[in-house]
């Protein structure tokens, strides 16, 4: 009882549960003949969703008004110019994934410049940026849809003993991330900012120093996403990344994390993306109308938060 007890005051287990329930009424619909190809698609397309959500958890964690709003568009440059440059070739793969990291770098610069250089709050500032950016990604693609490398495209659609490999690459940098979060003075650093601002200040923590990283990583993960995303669709497209506005935010909100900051779940975040892929695919299977979803879809959500509503802040 106590184990259970544990499990139901952490900020994570609601995801997961909901998750797990409607992945179950939606296999049940089928009679079991899908359980596989839906478990697989679930986390292949909650894998991007995972990627998008870990770089908005941290910086949502950074306390209220931070938010990046840049995603969406920040993923559509990155995935633009990474396959311009690859230009199909795999000897070009390293090269292009280079270059979309220093593109999530650069926004994430500009991000945090505009944030303090000109007392912007982060919601104008990311906001602003994403037309910016948006802008330059319409000039690079100019209506043109190019393929990935070969090599990128069949690693990204394929499975490794069965798990899809773009699942097995968000598994990796959710490891790495809640190593940040748990195990590094970094992961105090942005627990103790989103707390008290002028708290962290007054203890000596770097404040402008961890809040210029942490938009950095947002927008590196985000850019990182668009390069795997544009090679798993065949060719980026500038609306590409349009969904995952809404999503990144989402999840995080769902997976447990503190909207008013200093308190981050990482584990929460997967269990919040598969739920989402998995609403939407059960009430297709039931055959809802595109209006019916969308209010079932807000219904569940706000369910959902209900439920973990009573939970202990801070429980893990």
């Amino acid at each position: 009882m106590r184990i259970v007890d544990r499990l139901s005051r952490a900020p994570w287990i609601w995801s997961w549960f909901a998750a797990f329930l409607v992945w179950f009424a939606t296999i049940m619909v089928t009679g079991g003949a899908s359980t596989l190809g839906l478990s697989q698609a679930a986390l292949t397309f909650a894998a991007f969703s995972i990627i998008v959500g870990i770089g908005q958890m941290f910086v949502i964690t950074l306390g209220p008004g931070n938010i990046d709003l840049s995603i969406p568009a920040t993923m559509t440059l990155a995935g633009t110019v990474a396959l311009k440059l690859m230009d199909v070739d795999n000897a070009m793969i390293l090269p292009g994934l280079a270059t979309a990291i220093l593109i999530g770098m650069g926004v994430g610069i500009a991000n945090y410049a505009l944030i303090k250089a000109l007392r912007i709050p982060p919601i104008i500032a990311t906001l602003s940026m994403s037309f910016i950016i948006q802008s330059a990604a319409i000039w690079t693609n100019r209506g043109l849809r190019i393929k990935p490398p070969s090599f990128l495209a069949d690693f990204t659609t394929s499975t490794t003993l069965g798990v899809p490999n773009v699942s097995l690459v968000a598994l990796v940098i959710s490891v790495a991330a809640w190593f940040l979060l748990e195990k590094t003075v970094y992961g105090r650093w942005i627990s103790a900012i989103g707390q008290s601002m002028p708290a962290a200040r007054m203890a000596g923590v770097p404040v402008d120093g961890t809040r210029f990283v942490t938009y950095v990583l947002s927008a590196v993960l985000a850019s990182l996403a668009g390069y795997l995303l544009a090679c798993f669709s065949g060719g980026a497209a500038l609306n590409m990344g349009t969904e995952y506005l809404l999503m990144s935010i989402a999840v995080v909100v769902l997976g447990g994390t503190a909207v008013a900051g200093g308190d981050s779940n990482v584990p929460g975040i997967w269990g919040a993306s598969l739920f989402m892929f998995l609403v939407v695919s059960m009430l297709n299977t039931y055959g809802l109308g595109a209006g019916i979803r969308l209010i079932m879809t807000g219904l569940i959500i706000i369910s959902v938060i209900m439920l973990a509503g009573g939970r202990q802040p801070g429980a893990r």
